[in-house]
Formats: C-alpha cells, sequence, structure tokens
C-alpha cells in the first residue's frame, strides 16, 4: 500500500497543475494499493469542490466507494496520538490529515507516500525518528 496526500489528489485532478503529468504517471501504482485516511479524503473533497468542481471531488468519492482507494480508520487507542502530533509539529501547522498520515504510516510500517507537500513530509517522522519516502520526489521512485 502507498500512503495518498490531498496535494497528490489534486495535481491528479487539476489538468493546470504543473505536477499534474507526474502525477498521471503514479496512476499505475494504484494496483499495489492506495491508501489514505478519512480526514484526508474531507481535506481533499473541500478542495476539489473548491479549486476545480463538483465533478473531480465526485470522481474521488467514487474511487473511495469503488474501493479503488482504500481508507483507514483511526483505531480508538491511537487517537490520543493526535494532539501530541499536533504539539511536536506545531511550527508547521500541521493539520489533522497530516496528522493522520503520520499514524497510517505507523500502522503501514513504512513511509512510502505520493504527496506534492515536500517540506511538511520532509520534516515530519513516523514512528517518531523515520523518514518518509515521498516518492514524486526526484531521486526516489518507486
Amino acid at each position: 500500500m502507498i500512503a495518498v496526500d490531498t496535494g497528490f489528489f489534486y495535481a491528479l485532478a487539476d489538468v493546470h497543475d504543473a505536477r499534474h503529468a507526474s502525477t498521471l504517471a503514479w496512476q499505475d501504482s494504484i494496483r499495489e494499493g492506495w491508501m489514505t485516511t478519512w480526514p484526508l479524503i474531507t481535506e481533499s473533497v473541500q478542495l476539489l469542490n473548491r479549486r476545480i468542481g463538483t465533478a473531480s471531488a465526485v470522481d474521488l468519492l467514487q474511487a473511495v466507494a469503488d474501493g479503488n482507494i482504500l481508507l483507514w480508520e483511526i483505531p480508538p487507542a491511537q487517537r490520543s496520538n493526535l494532539p501530541a502530533l499536533k504539539k511536536r509539529y506545531a511550527n508547521l501547522a500541521m493539520d489533522l490529515a497530516d496528522a493522520s498520515l503520520l499514524l497510517l504510516a505507523d500502522h503501514l510500517d513504512h513511509g512510502r507516500i505520493l504527496t506534492t507537500d515536500e517540506q511538511d513530509f520532509g520534516a515530519y517522522r513516523w514512528k517518531n525518528r523515520k523518514p518518509f519516502r515521498n516518492l514524486m520526489a526526484r531521486g526516489q521512485g518507486a
């Protein structure tokens, strides 16, 4: 499974985005499986709806409904980690969607992610010490 962030979904949907072509190249990776969280889908749908339109938001929700994008639910026992993550990364203004992806990386036991947010995901650490591997960054590859 590969974790997926909002910026990737947005760039994939927006043909005018500078990273659109590079996100298209990652569509084949869906065979391995894309996984994200409900906070991330909520953030993505809001962004797509506001900037591109309802059709793009519906397409993303359809991909979730069809099982093409798997959703990981934050277990109740892990929800207590969210305030500590927010506090730890206060200088980055971490939002709930990003925090949920750190917990997802802990769950998956790897930090492979598709994101356009190189700054934040370059600083975040899953399992408190392990860097993310942004597959979209130069030189990272699959």
